[in-house]
């Protein structure tokens, strides 16, 4: 792993020991858990799905995935989150595979998913469009990108802390709907972009800046 790549690792560890604090992660309260189990039953409709989670973090939304009926591989950079991702689905009772990598480019075979998710990581990459060009050669003909981004701290909040040179990722800070749109369309079949920020449960309240998903069809 080079030097950047550990920078990130060692982030995201230390953050795993809280991360699920945040309603939208841990999922703990019931109508940010059911309004996420919502949008991801419109979002991967096929049951018994092969489902990518890129960057899946502790792991919670491959569990409503694997509750739904599809078999789950999550891959996160960073070790400390898929220790708490296994834990959870063994937990819940569901055998999802989780997997430490690099989620840019994730150590798996091609060609085999129905659906590749990935939510709230774009912003973090060093080259996202190469990411998003890579996650559709793991997809059968057909199969789906499900994109859940944002253009984060639009009313001015102060940004976390992260490694050194995050300022100049391609998009710190997230990504705006109109930019991500432009990046998927060349890659895909159709495509439609999903609003989130109104639906507060989703977030565990409301939000002040722009959540949205990006499906798009390869």
């Amino acid at each position: 792993m080079d030097s950047r790549l550990h920078a990130i690792a060692a982030y995201w560890n230390d953050a795993a020991p809280a991360f699920d604090r945040e309603p939208d992660h841990g999922l703990a309260d019931g109508r940010t858990r059911q309004a996420w189990a919502r949008r991801l039953a419109a979002w991967v409709p096929d049951a018994a799905g092969q489902v990518l989670d890129v960057g899946c973090g502790t792991g919670s939304l491959s569990v409503l995935l694997a509750e739904a009926g599809h078999q789950v591989t999550g891959v996160d950079l960073a070790a400390g989150m898929v220790r708490r991702a296994r834990a959870k689905a063994e937990t819940a009772g569901h055998a999802g595979h989780f997997v430490v990598g690099d989620a840019a480019r994730p150590p798996v075979a091609g060609g085999r998913f129905d659906a590749v998710l990935c939510r709230h990581l774009l912003w973090t990459l060093p080259d996202p469009r190469a990411a998003l060009h890579h996650w559709t050669t793991l997809l059968r003909p057909g199969g789906r990108l499900v994109l859940v981004e944002g253009r984060w701290r639009e009313a001015g909040a102060a940004s976390e802390p992260y490694p050194p040179g995050a300022d100049a990722l391609p998009w710190a800070g997230g990504v705006t709907a109109e930019q991500l749109a432009d990046a998927v369309r060349p890659l895909a079949r159709d495509l439609r972009v999903d609003p989130l920020s109104q639906d507060a449960d989703l977030w565990g309240g409301p939000v002040p800046d722009e959540r949205y998903a990006v499906l798009a069809t390869v």
